[in-house]
Order: structure tokens, then sequence, then C-alpha cells
């Protein structure tokens, strides 16, 4: 017999990761029925297991099928292959955690009929930070404030409960400590770039310039090619030898280096805040933000602290400029790494999914946040996500179509 399905809202200040361990052992009242019952867990911490397994000891418990190794499939087919996994377990209760971060609309709906049809046998509890992404088929709904959980008799009324206040940026954007300079109008140039790998063809003629000043959108479904476009820009893909391709003026295989390249470049991913384990302050963050190290080395000038102490205020953390990052929660967390790239008004921006388990609070300050900075600011900014975020204000959209011979792209202006 299956229990009531449940919604658990939860926003970045509660331990996710905690939460779905107590609700294992039956901390919470709540689910009195949870105890002893088989469980399964749909979550990305769950995909990052089974990934470190399979490059450990190489068992590959969920990719065998697929003919390729986990880490290479794109965020879609990973969590459509853990479901497929979870699915033959056959567990009384599934706990699903932000199931649609980094997810197309398409693979979105997909999914949610997957685990519509798994609900009529599996009890399933949801756990969110953004309240859009409600399975409409829970009964029962709670907010969590990492202790305990408050109860409310509907979804209409969660969401009452939890509107969004006034959040704005009330301060200029900083200023860099030092203006860059950089000559040229366009600072990226694609003409007809084709790029295929093991055979398979992922990006078919791609003609893409990007100047001074613009704001754009990157977007396609999953494994459209986006992660390849962005490697191709940052240096990081081998397979832009050879090709028509122009990076901040020089022509690709003239003799620029990867380092040349990512002074150029700032850029953030959610990944990005892992690589930060050690004992970094809040004000040193920052700081190694105009070194490009993971970690400070270097002793601070009087300007580099002032500057840290600028963007610390402007996030309204400058009380707690000596606190460690490990200490933030998850949203603090990523609106730091956001700052520490934009420090340096870097002449490219990169922002790879950058509101992947924000709650709705923090996502609207993020948005606040670009869309502040792309306007008193001379970065150009490349913004991808699969979510739509409200009020963001891109000035372009570059759009990759999958077809028979890999995506093409198409530029679209933005609809307001």
């Amino acid at each position: 017999m299956i229990g009531h399905h449940s919604l658990i809202l939860v926003d970045n200040k509660v331990n996710t990761k905690k939460l779905v361990a107590d609700l294992i052992v039956g901390k919470y009242i709540n689910f009195p029925w949870f105890i002893k019952k088989k469980w399964g867990e749909f979550s990305l911490e769950r995909i990052a297991q089974f990934i470190e397994e399979e490059e450990r000891h190489d068992q590959k418990e969920l990719s065998k099928e697929a003919g390729q190794s986990l880490k290479s499939m794109s965020s879609g087919e990973r969590k459509k292959a853990l479901l497929h996994f979870l699915q033959h377990q056959n567990p009384d209760v599934l706990l699903v955690v932000n199931p649609y971060d980094s997810l197309d609309l398409q693979t979105q709906r997909t999914l949610e009929h997957d685990f519509e049809r798994m609900a009529r046998q599996t009890t399933i509890i949801q756990i969110i930070n953004r309240i859009s992404d409600a399975f409409l088929f829970a009964e029962r709904f709670y907010l969590s404030n990492g202790t305990s959980l408050e109860t409310y008799p509907s979804l209409d009324g969660l969401k009452e409960a939890t509107q969004l206040k006034n959040i704005s940026i009330r301060q200029k954007i900083p200023k860099p400590l030092k203006e860059k300079k950089f000559s040229h109008e366009s600072l990226v140039e694609f003409k007809e770039v084709s790029v295929s790998f093991h055979g398979k063809p992922i990006l078919s003629k791609i003609s893409w310039s990007i100047k001074k000043g613009e704001f754009w959108q990157l977007k396609g479904p999953n494994g459209s090619g986006k992660s390849t476009l962005l490697s191709l820009i940052t240096g990081d893909s081998h397979k832009g030898y050879g090709q028509d391709l122009t990076l901040f003026g020089h022509k690709k295989g003239s003799g620029e280096s990867v380092w040349d390249l990512k002074e150029m470049i700032g850029y953030f991913s959610p990944a990005m805040v892992d690589r930060f384990k050690g004992y970094h302050t809040l004000e040193h963050m920052l700081i190694s933000g105009q070194h490009d190290s993971v970690g400070l080395y270097v002793t601070p000038t009087e300007l580099e602290r002032h500057k840290a102490r600028e963007w610390l205020e402007l996030l309204g953390l400058e009380h707690k400029k000596q606190c460690y990052f490990h200490e933030l929660s998850i949203g603090a967390k990523r609106l730091m790494m956001t700052a520490r790239a934009l420090i340096k008004h870097p002449t490219l921006l990169i922002l790879d999914e950058p509101t992947v388990g924000l709650d709705d609070h923090s996502a609207v300050l993020f948005v606040r946040l670009i869309n502040a900075y792309a306007r008193e600011s001379t970065s150009a900014i490349i913004y991808v996500s699969h979510r739509e975020e409200k009020g963001l204000r891109p000035t372009h959209i570059f759009e990759l179509v999958p077809g028979k011979y890999g995506s093409t792209g198409t530029i679209k202006s933005p609809l307001f």
C-alpha cells in the first residue's frame, strides 16, 4: 500500500543532503511510515556517487546499456538512466530532489510523465527549491526550516506563504581595479565551425560573432552542443584547431595559450563551488578572483581588500567577510562565486546554468545582479540555462537547433 505523495519546499539555508538522511532514518514525525521501507533517491548527489563508482571501480550500473560513460552523458541522459535504474529497483518510497535542474522543457515533460506512472505504485516525496517544479500529483505540502516541517493544506497555500517580497540591487556595481583595454570590437568569431566526436556530428557550420558589451543567452535542448561550444571559447577543447575560429583577436592555433584566453574570461558554473573545499574567508575568495586562483597565495593589497568589501556590501554579506566560504548556505555560496567571476570585470563573462540549485529568492536576486552588471559593465556575457528566469534581460539569443548533421545556430531577438 502506497502512502501519500508529498512535496517539501526548502530554501538555500536548508541542508538538503541532511534532510534526505533525516527522512530515511525516520526523524520527522510527518513520515512515521518511512522507517524500514525500501527507499530510492533521485538526485544529482546520487548521480555523482554513481559517476565516482564508475571512475574508481569501473562499476557501470547506470550506463551499462548506453555504450558510453556516465560522465560523458548529457544531464538529461544521466537522469533518465538513474530513473530507469530506480524503476527496476522497485522501491516503496522514492525521494526526488530538484528533478528538473539543468533539463530542457521536453526532457522535463518526459520525466514528469515517468514520475506520474511510477507514483501509481511508489510513494514519492519531492524536495524542491523552486515551487514551479512541484509535481501536480502531490497530496501533502510542507515547508522546511531545516529542523522541522510546517504543514500547508494545498499547493496554493504554500505558494501564498512563500511569496517573494521586493528584491533589488540597491547599489551600483563596483568598478574594476583596472580597466581592461581590448582594441578589437569582436571578441569571438565562429565562421562555419563544425565539430564531431567519434564520428558523431555535434555542431554544424556554426557562425556566431560576440562583440563588446553584448548580453547573449545561449539556448538549446540537452545534448545540442552547448558545452562543446563553450569549451571552444574557453580553449578547453582541441576541436577548435584547424577551424575558422578567432578568440580575442587571435586565430585559433596561432600561438595563443589557454592561460591567455582565461585571462580574458570570467566563468561560473555550480560545479565550481565544489572546488573550494579549504578554509577560504569570503574576503579572500573574492580577492582570489582577481588572480584566477583557487585560494589566495599572495598578500592582498589594501585596494584589493577595499574592492572585496564593496562586493560583499553589494551582496549584503559585509558582516561575514572573515567567515569561511564553506559555512555559507548554498544560495550564498553561488552568489559569492558569481561575484568572484564578476570582480575583475572580464572581457567575456560565461555563466553556465548559474541558477541550478537556487531557491526562488536567491534566483531573483541573481537575475537582478546580472541585469545590473550587464547595464553597468563593458563585459560581454554568455548566459546558459534551460530555465527561463523571469526578468532576465539578454540583448541577443543564440539557439542551437539539433539536426541530422549536428546542431545549427539561429540568432533570435529576446521577447520581453
